[in-house]
């Protein structure tokens, strides 16, 4: 019975003990920290188990943009984080361009080999540069003079389907469509593998792949307890074998290039194992290798960015008969054949095409989310962020979602206006402000890669599309796909807003549409027998 008694005693005191802990941390960071003077949220000054909520709810961008409304420009979304929402926190060497900001150390929860890391993930800023070098010469503007016609090539086998569906009555799911092509085209500067998503369904699964991988990956970086307490596993449980299958695919990609290494072919393996000779170091390994770490966040990426951007500017076009008009008078007036159009000086004149796209970029940013960074702990000298002095060890960043949505840089921030971005139509220090504050692709030393890319793809896909079709939406609850529903109490209220899912890079549905051959040209599109399946 004293035995029983000592351990209801220790079994008390240790229950006390934890909850007296929790309180004096609780207390600590609501009346003591050093960022305990800043608005935000109360549940985001005590527990980054806020953000990880919203973003398994994939509406933390939405939140960020509502928290800065309600609190202002400088957010506290974290016990030791800060948001801002100011251009000068974005350019001026305050956070994205300053030497002594790193990546936060969240981005190590993306790590899947120790000590193998990628341009995402890397902390160390020359190992950054080093990498970031190697993809350079892939995707920068040269390599996609190199890579332009296999691209075309990917290109018009998407045509000649939109083609074959204006024959039945059903409409086209862009989403689903885009990224099949541009996963396609990836997979060919990746690797030179024809992955073939397109026309045939037995890779389509890595879709679903590296929506979870990304899913997860966010969810464990907005809430890092999460991946400290191992429950990221017990989630990612749940799609273990399509996430396995993907992992294989991707294993198969790398080792059939290595058997077939050819020194003429233009792709992210060329250029890299050239660098560091990866396939004499793998050892049997491919998952631990630099080039499997760098094709999971380049397959993403890649695909990802430019299916958003060319499905949004889909949406709002076909809910806009006269920009559409626009649009389609300086396409088909500039190219005379589809042939034409290529990269050049005939597609760079298509300003009306750029502005279509920044605009789509900017309404619905394809990596929607915060990327964090932060000074290291053992730094002494004072950081300062838009007047604000930054305490060592303090995660801050910018919302590119929500600061695309602020009045004070883009008026009527919730309106598709292209004009907005024509020096002709907008008043000069307006238009400064909004290329100050514009950052889809991020910016500074660490922003992405792929902008030539994402310009050249999309502008080369929505021309050739125009130039070919007209479009419609369809009649009834299809035509709907992609907006938002009135009503609806989380931001998503708007139906002719084109909604996006924060999974680190942007998920989406729709639109669909019905396409038609335009008139006054002839029906030269051989379908080769491709259809939709």
């Amino acid at each position: 019975m004293e035995l029983l008694n000592t351990v209801e005693q220790i079994a008390a005191y240790s229950f006390c003990g934890v909850i007296i802990g929790i309180a004096g941390v609780l207390s600590y960071r609501l009346l003591l920290h050093p960022l305990s003077d800043y608005p935000g949220p109360l549940i985001a000054k005590l527990t980054d188990g806020r953000n990880g909520y919203y973003s398994l709810l994939r509406d933390l961008h939405l939140v960020s943009l509502r928290d800065h409304r309600k609190f202002g420009p400088v957010v506290r979304h974290g016990p030791n984080k800060l948001l801002f929402n100011t251009v000068k926190a974005l350019h001026a060497q305050d956070i994205y361009d300053n030497d002594r900001v790193l990546k936060s150390h969240v981005y190590t929860v993306t790590v899947q080999s120790p000590g193998v890391c990628n341009s995402f993930n890397v902390i160390d800023p020359r190992e950054h540069r080093a990498k970031r070098k190697i993809l350079g010469q892939v995707i920068n503007e040269g390599g996609m003079r190199i890579f332009e016609d296999t691209m075309i090539g990917q290109i018009d086998i998407f045509i000649k389907l939109i083609r074959s569906s204006c024959d039945g009555p059903e409409p086209v799911n862009l989403s689903t469509r885009l990224d099949y092509l541009t996963c396609d085209i990836v997979g060919l500067l990746s690797f030179g593998y024809h992955l073939r998503l397109q026309t045939n369904s037995d890779n389509r699964f890595m879709m679903r792949g590296m929506y979870y991988g990304n899913y997860f990956s966010n969810t464990r970086m907005q809430y890092y307890r999460l991946h400290q307490f191992r429950l990221g596993r017990i989630i990612q449980h749940l799609s273990k074998a399509t996430l396995e299958k993907y992992k294989r695919l991707m294993e198969k990609m790398i080792t059939e290039r290595i058997s077939n290494d050819n020194p003429l072919t233009h792709d992210l393996y060329a250029v890299a194992s050239q660098a560091n000779r990866d396939e004499e170091t793998l050892g049997g390994n491919v998952r631990m290798s630099d080039i499997w770490s760098e094709a999971v966040v380049f397959f993403p990426a890649g695909a990802f960015s430019v299916s958003t951007a060319t499905c949004a500017l889909f949406f709002y076009l076909s809910r806009d008969k006269m920009r559409t008009a626009k649009l389609q008078k300086e396409i088909r007036s500039t190219f005379r054949n589809p042939a034409e159009i290529r990269s050049g000086q005939q597609l760079s004149s298509c300003h009306y095409l750029r502005a279509c796209i920044d605009e789509a970029l900017r309404i619905a940013t394809p990596i929607p989310g915060t990327p964090w960074r932060e000074v290291e702990s053992t730094d002494s000298k004072p950081l300062i962020v838009d007047g604000h002095v930054v305490p060592a060890g303090t995660q801050i960043g910018v919302n590119a979602y929500a600061i695309h949505h602020t009045e004070e840089y883009f008026p009527n921030p919730y309106s598709f206006d292209p004009e907005r971005w024509l020096a002709s139509e907008t008043p000069e220090q307006q238009l400064k402000a909004m290329r100050e504050a514009f950052s889809p692709f991020s910016i500074g030393s660490r922003a992405c890669t792929g902008k030539a890319m994402a310009y050249l793809e999309t502008s080369l896909i929505m021309a050739k599309a125009i130039w070919h079709f007209d479009f419609e939406l369809p009649a009834g609850p299809l035509g709907k796909v992609g907006g938002g529903q009135p009503g609806n109490s989380n931001g998503r209220h708007l139906p002719n807003e084109y909604q996006i899912h924060d999974v680190l890079s942007a998920a989406h549905d729709g639109p669909l549409l019905k396409f038609r051959l335009r008139g006054g040209i002839e029906d030269n599109l051989a379908t080769d027998g491709l259809s939709f399946q």
